[in-house]
């Protein structure tokens, strides 16, 4: 019988009544392994009315209280961290060890909510004028939503929920529908950890769902991690809707590599950041762009790397890249390296034909290299979100930043040099919401903020840290007069004197 994985509402499992349902397949075999139940507008209707009764006294609720609930959490979320991994691994089809780092990551923000009493420190002025003071204060919205992808079923959910409900928030979790199983068990953890029932709240499906929490009127911030069209689309209709959004699109991000660099480091870097997690992730470098005469040798030392890549399950302690999400994924990745040669690419390494021993019919693709890549190619303009590497050629510097930033995509870009001059110059002209220096992939620690430029962001809130403290809490300025005792009325006589 296919296990089914149903919503949890109020505190507890809810089965799915809508009578819809949805495959999870496991990547590595093609197999259908799980059935997640589809909410229909009701079943969402559902978890609001759960998360809005829960905000009337969790939104009340003290500091002490709301942080010793995450700190219970955070150790069962470590203590269950292998478990979740292999949740991940099943249904995504990443490594075991990628699964980790996931949770790994997501666990950092988890701790800066268990401080978030210090981001939540108000300001006071006093004497702005006589006996009068001035306090700005943040407080929480209410009911808010979640919408995340299927490359990180932990991380993405995480670099949400711990903050807003650390600021007094209740929460909507609506996971890709690819891989729910993480959200789940995260939702089992946080009741264990003694959260109240309906603070926190998962609802799975598709754009009925979506839809639903968009237009729903108790919902008031929409938090969402996915491609630019539906992060646009996301943006536009919640705004429509009067609610507050941060919504992160899709990526085409840059290495830009310098002559003075270390090419083995660089090639080390460019292998890790476009072929880790299979390419399927937001952050993944997939465009190199080699200035002078570096490039004929750092795409030789590329190669050397990408071939010794073993491929194979994530749950393989051997392999060190899965498969893709599903076959309908591992076509469309596919189609832009065989399509390349026509569009003017050289097709240095192809990995359309590899299979698996004993896996046949999962979803393998294997690694792609790009070199002498046209701006003008499907392969560099689209991102791909598989293991397909683009190597591109600039004369100078100034016209690989150029490059870079005709993009429309500004999520992260890196700059590979020994040059500190060059370094400082790119991280002030880059165009890009994160920059790397001789780092590849940029992804800010918890307590600085994760978001991009242009294309790659929609709405003013870049995701946790800071950022992530104000899009869940809105400010508040208090003024307030105070008769001095000594002034009384004639005839009460508090103690004070009156020679001031």
């Amino acid at each position: 019988m296919t296990n089914i994985v149903n919503h949890w509402i109020g505190g507890r499992t809810a089965e799915g009544a809508s009578g819809t349902y949805g495959p999870v397949t496991d990547p590595a075999t093609g197999a259908v392994t799980t059935k997640v139940a589809f909410a229909s507008v009701g079943e969402v209707d559902a978890a609001v009315a759960a998360a809005k009764e829960a905000y009337l006294t969790w939104g009340q609720s003290s500091l002490a209280q709301r942080t010793s609930i995450l700190f219970r959490f955070r150790a069962l979320l470590d203590a269950h961290r292998d478990e979740i991994a292999g949740l991940i691994t099943a249904e995504h089809g990443k490594v075991h060890s990628d699964a980790l780092g996931e949770v790994a990551r997501g666990l950092e923000i988890v701790d800066l909510a268990c401080g978030i009493n210090v981001q939540l420190k108000g300001e006071l002025s006093t004497e702005v004028a006589t006996r009068v003071d001035v306090a700005s204060i943040r407080q929480p919205l209410g009911v808010v939503a979640g919408i995340t992808p299927f490359n990180f079923p932990a991380m993405v959910p995480l670099w949400m929920f711990p903050i807003a409900i650390a600021c007094g928030n209740t929460f909507v979790l609506k996971p890709s529908e690819k891989d729910p199983s993480a959200a789940v068990r995260v939702a089992e953890l946080l009741s264990e950890a003694g959260l109240p029932d309906g603070v926190f709240n998962v609802v799975h499906g598709d754009k009925v769902a979506v839809d639903r929490i968009l237009e729903h009127p108790d919902v008031k911030a929409v938090s969402f991690v996915g491609s630019t069209p539906i992060a646009r689309y996301i943006h536009t209709t919640a705004s429509a809707n009067g609610k507050r959004v941060q919504a992160l699109g899709g990526a085409k991000n840059h290495m830009l590599v310098l002559p003075d660099a270390d090419l083995d480091a660089a090639a080390d870097a460019a292998v890790s950041a476009a072929y880790g997690s299979a390419g399927e992730r937001c952050m993944a470098i997939s465009a190199v762009v080699a200035v002078g005469a570096v490039g004929d040798e750092l795409v030789d030392r590329i190669r050397e790397r990408a071939e010794k890549i073993k491929i194979g399950p994530g749950d393989d302690p051997a392999s060190e890249m899965g498969p893709l999400i599903t076959r309908a994924h591992r076509d469309k990745v596919a189609s832009y390296v065989e399509g390349a040669a026509a569009e003017g690419c050289e097709v240095v390494l192809d990995g359309t034909g590899l299979t698996v021993d004993g896996h046949e019919d999962g979803h393998w693709i294997g690694i792609s290299l790009l070199d002498r890549v046209p701006t003008t190619a499907k392969a560099y303009q689209d991102e791909i979100f598989g293991p397909v590497l683009c190597v591109l050629r600039a004369e100078t510097y100034e016209e690989g930043v150029a490059l870079i930033n005709a993009s429309p995509f500004g999520n992260g870009t890196a700059i590979f040099t020994r040059d500190g001059g060059a370094a400082r110059r790119f991280q002030l002209e880059a165009e890009a919401g994160m920059v790397g220096v001789n780092v590849p992939i940029p992804v800010p620690v918890g307590y600085h903020s994760f978001g991009g430029w242009k294309d790659s962001l929609f709405g003013d809130h870049h995701v946790y840290g800071n950022d992530g403290t104000h899009f869940y809490t809105r400010g508040k300025v208090v003024t307030t007069r105070w008769p001095d005792p000594a002034d009384a009325p004639a005839g009460v006589d508090l103690g004070f004197p009156r020679n001031h």
